[in-house]
C-alpha cells in the first residue's frame, strides 16, 4: 500500500509550484516591457495583477531580485533594473567562464556514454536545420530550441552540478542567454553564416571533450561565447534588429546611441 505524503509536504510542494509559476510570469512581464525598468513593484500590485496569493508573489520577487532583474527599494518593495552596455558584456563573459568551465570539467572527467551520444544526435539535428542556403524565421526558431538544449547538454556534461547551477543562474538575464540574439539577426545578410560559424564551434568543442582536451574546451567554449558579445555591437547598431532582443527595453544606452 502506497504510503500518503504528510499533509505539510503536499503544501509546500504547492507552494513551491505556485512560487515558480508567479516568478516565470513576473519574467514574461519584465522581458516583455509590460514592467519596465524603473517601474516600482509591490507585492500587492502583483498579488491583484496575477491573481495569487502573497507567499508565492513574495518569494518570486525574491527569487528575480537574486536574478538580478529586480532591485529592492530601501522603502520596501522593487524596481525593476536597467542594464548598461557593460553590464550585458560582462554577463555574456561570465558565461563564456563558466561554460569554459563546464567544458573542461567534461573532457577531464569524461562523459558519459548515453550523454555524449545525446550530445551529438543535438549536433546532427542543428546540422540538418542548416543544411539549406536560405533559413526561414521557423527555421532560427528551431535552431534557437536546439542550441539552448546544446548548451543545457554542455552545462550537465560538466558532471558538477554546482556549475550547472552557476550557468543556469548566468543564463537567466535574456540578453545574456546562448539564444539572446539569435531571432534578432536573422533578418541580416549573414546571418546563417553567423550561424554555421557558431555551429562549427559547437562541433571542435564537443570533439575536445570527446578527446579529453580539456585547455582546448576551455578556450573553444569561451571563444564560443564571444560570438555574443560581436552580435550584440551588431544588434545595437540597428534599431530595427534590437527590437527583437528579449529584454531590450532593460538595455540602457550610451549617450547619443539611437
Amino acid at each position: 500500500m502506497a504510503t500518503r505524503k504528510p499533509a505539510n509536504d503536499e503544501a509546500a510542494a504547492g507552494t513551491s509550484s505556485q512560487s515558480m509559476r508567479a516568478q516565470l510570469r513576473l519574467r514574461e512581464l519584465i522581458v516583455a516591457g509590460a514592467l519596465p525598468p524603473g517601474e516600482r513593484i509591490t507585492e500587492l500590485a502583483m498579488v491583484e495583477r496575477l491573481a495569487m496569493s502573497r507567499t508565492p508573489i513574495r518569494t518570486a520577487l525574491v527569487r528575480l531580485q537574486e536574478e538580478g532583474l529586480l532591485e529592492p527599494l530601501p522603502g520596501g518593495g522593487f524596481v525593476v533594473r536597467a542594464f548598461s552596455e557593460d553590464d550585458i558584456h560582462d554577463a555574456i563573459e561570465l558565461r563564456g567562464t563558466l561554460e569554459g568551465l563546464a567544458a573542461r570539467l567534461a573532457a577531464e572527467r569524461g562523459v558519459a556514454a548515453a550523454l555524449m551520444a545525446e550530445m551529438r544526435a543535438c549536433l546532427a539535428q542543428i546540422d540538418a536545420l542548416l543544411a539549406p542556403p536560405k533559413l526561414s524565421d521557423s527555421a532560427f526558431a528551431a535552431y534557437a530550441e536546439h542550441n539552448g538544449r546544446l548548451h543545457a547538454l554542455l552545462a550537465e556534461m560538466s558532471g558538477s552540478p554546482l556549475v550547472q547551477r552557476q550557468i543556469e543562474r548566468a543564463v537567466t538575464l535574456p540578453f545574456a542567454s546562448p539564444n539572446g540574439f539569435v531571432m534578432a539577426d536573422r533578418g541580416g545578410p549573414r546571418a546563417r553564416d553567423r550561424l554555421m560559424i557558431a555551429h562549427e564551434q559547437h562541433h571542435a568543442l564537443v570533439e575536445a571533450i570527446a578527446r579529453g582536451q580539456g585547455a582546448r574546451a576551455e578556450a573553444l567554449a569561451c571563444e564560443h561565447a564571444r560570438n555574443a558579445q560581436r552580435n550584440l555591437a551588431t544588434v545595437l547598431a540597428s534599431h530595427q534588429r534590437i527590437r527583437h532582443v528579449p529584454g531590450a527595453m532593460m538595455i540602457r544606452r550610451r549617450a547619443g546611441v539611437r
